[in-house]
């Protein structure tokens, strides 16, 4: 999942992790597991260094790409897999990773602290992890300054696509994402029409959320021309916590009637040699220590209930009621023909 900040991390990141009660050593002789990520995967390294003093265990964080490439590589190296887990995977490549039988089930004890819509795996192979609805978020300034009414809706979006950037669905996670919000919202007979709408009243299309929201945005660093953007839900609190003074009122805004909700998974990758290890690796991912870290790592809402939020999140994040969605089998089943519907539609 692409994020709102750039999160550096390191290719080798050496953790210590427990995930169950242990003590350091009760596991056998050292062990140390590979953890293949996304290159925005971030945790804090305290939250690192409690887990390095209470376990043996060492684990070397391998960014691999973006989601989709990461997944792409787990499955082009099955047989002799990159590491022992893999963490990114979101819903709409889910079915794939499943259907390509790469994980192993992870037997994780905190799952019934996660809601029923996030655990789309039920054979708990793939774990959720943490959440964030993509969404168009608006520059409130932009929308202040001529005395103007921000989209609502994607209806009301297409009102003002020329004041719209987005990202191309073949290249971008929040793009992918976004062409689901609309084609969960208009359905097989009507998504390519909105589509032409869109194309028709001049939005704007770019490879990747970097472009997007720090260039053509006009809330973003770029001070672009373009006040309406795909990006995150997350956008406007991260806008604030990012912000030096803080303001009052976060300067971004999002249209809540615009969203999908997007869902990271992580699971135990067929072949390690050290399964019960990868398992205790991905049951600390769900552990609450981890779970409250990820808001202000990595910018999205983790997927335990019980996680307390950070103040920011409390306050400013704007969370939809009743995001897009669509079932993991259909979006495996179809992806790579809306990709092309859409791309024909929209850029031929």
């Amino acid at each position: 999942m692409q994020r709102l900040a750039a999160i550096a991390v390191a290719v080798a990141l050496v953790v210590g992790i427990a995930a169950t009660p242990a003590t350091a050593g009760d596991s056998g002789d050292d062990v140390t597991l590979r953890l293949v990520t996304h290159d925005s995967f971030a945790i804090s390294k305290s939250v690192l260094r409690d887990f390095t003093k209470r376990t043996d265990i060492e684990v070397e964080v391998l960014p691999a790409g973006d989601a989709g490439a990461t997944l792409n590589q787990a499955i082009l190296t099955k047989d002799d897999p990159l590491g022992d887990v893999l963490f990114g995977v979101d819903n709409t490549f889910l079915s794939r990773a499943l259907d390509e039988d790469i994980f192993l089930p992870a037997n994780v004890a905190n799952i019934s602290k996660v809601p029923a819509e996030l655990r789309l795996d039920d054979t708990n192979r793939a774990v959720p992890i943490d959440h964030g609805a993509v969404c168009v978020n608006f520059d409130k300034r932009w929308y202040d300054e001529r005395d103007e009414q921000p989209p609502r809706d994607l209806d009301d979006l297409a009102e003002q696509a020329d004041r719209l950037v987005v990202e191309n669905p073949a290249t971008s996670s929040p793009g992918l994402a976004f062409l689901l919000a609309t084609i969960d919202r208009y359905g097989d007979d009507g998504w390519r029409d909105y589509w032409t709408r869109l194309r028709d009243g001049g939005v704007e299309v770019v490879n990747g959320w970097e472009e997007a929201f720090n260039g053509s945005f006009s809330a973003g660093e770029g001070n672009g021309d373009k006040p309406l953007v795909v990006s995150y839900a997350s956008s406007p609190p991260v806008a604030v916590y990012f912000s030096d003074p803080r303001p009052d009122e976060s300067p971004i805004g999002t249209a809540l009637g615009t969203c999908f909700d997007q869902i990271e998974f992580a699971g135990v990758l067929r072949g390690t040699e050290h399964p019960r290890e990868a398992r205790r690796l991905v049951n600390f991912m769900l552990s609450r220590r981890f779970q409250e870290d990820i808001p202000l790592q990595m910018f999205v809402f983790p997927a335990r209930t019980d996680a307390q939020l950070p103040p920011v999140f409390e306050e400013f994040a704007d969370v939809p009621s009743d995001p897009a969605t669509l079932p993991p089998d259909d979006i495996g089943a179809r992806r790579e023909q809306w990709i092309d519907e859409w791309t024909e539609t929209v850029l031929r």
